[in-house]
């Protein structure tokens, strides 16, 4: 969910830029518990960093605060997600965890296992009553905007069917669909995020900040896949 632009000859300094500096900064990321905060964890925290759901519930029927925040504002459900314990996550919801919670970085627990490429977790926590439209991390993006950036075409999917926007332009001035041409690789796992954002309905003619358009930005990129797709799409359209 970074800088990139494809649209003229004087910005791809600009772009390749931004993606050295983004990759040199994963801070800017989500962030995980690291293992030194892992092993420092008490109560809830280790339990959810565990995903021992039975101490979980043990320790909220004691009183435990099912919404305290570690030093980067997780909550215990934070670091459950973290982690993919599903168990965990349910105990945690069911004893009064926010499901919509943000931490420091805003993000939520659907955005977190978007990330994770854990399409179970994912629709178990939008079935706890997480929302998959929220607006997440410092991008002013989406879960459906991360999973597509990274090629996550079964959580990408899922997203969808549980009524992600799918047009949402982040602070990029970039949509899912072009974070899957910007950010992607051109291969089938961002293909198939590509085909699966058009199949339900997203714009192929919305362009980036600088007026570049998907079917633009695929073709600087050589991404013919992608190329045919946009342009069948763009042909049936209105």
């Amino acid at each position: 969910m970074r800088d990139y632009r494809f649209a003229r000859l004087g910005t791809m300094a600009l772009t390749v830029m931004v993606l050295i500096g983004f990759s040199m900064q994963p801070a800017v990321a989500q962030v995980p518990p690291s293992q030194s905060e892992i092993v420092s964890y008490t109560g809830l925290f280790s339990a959810a960093a565990r995903g021992d759901a039975k101490e979980i519930a043990r320790l909220i029927a004691a009183g435990a605060d099912v919404n305290a925040r570690d030093g980067h504002q997780r909550t215990a459900l934070h670091v459950a997600a973290h982690g993919g314990h599903q168990e965990a996550v349910r105990a945690l919801v069911k004893g009064g965890a926010d499901p919509k919670a943000l931490d420091a970085r805003r993000y939520d627990i659907v955005t977190i296992a978007a990330v994770r490429d854990d399409e179970a977790m994912l629709r178990l926590a939008i079935g706890l009553g997480a929302d998959p439209k929220a607006i997440t991390s410092p991008y002013d993006g989406t879960a459906l905007i991360a999973a597509a950036h990274l090629g996550h075409h079964g959580v990408v999917r899922a997203l969808i069917e549980a009524g992600a926007p799918l047009d949402h332009v982040n602070n990029l001035k970039w949509t899912a669909l072009i974070e899957s041409i910007v950010l992607g690789n051109g291969g089938p796992r961002h293909t198939a995020c590509l085909k699966a954002l058009l199949d339900a309905g997203a714009n192929p003619n919305l362009p980036d900040g600088q007026g570049a358009t998907p079917l633009s930005l695929a073709r600087s990129r050589g991404f013919e896949p992608m190329v045919t797709l946009l342009a069948a799409r763009i042909a049936k359209t209105p």
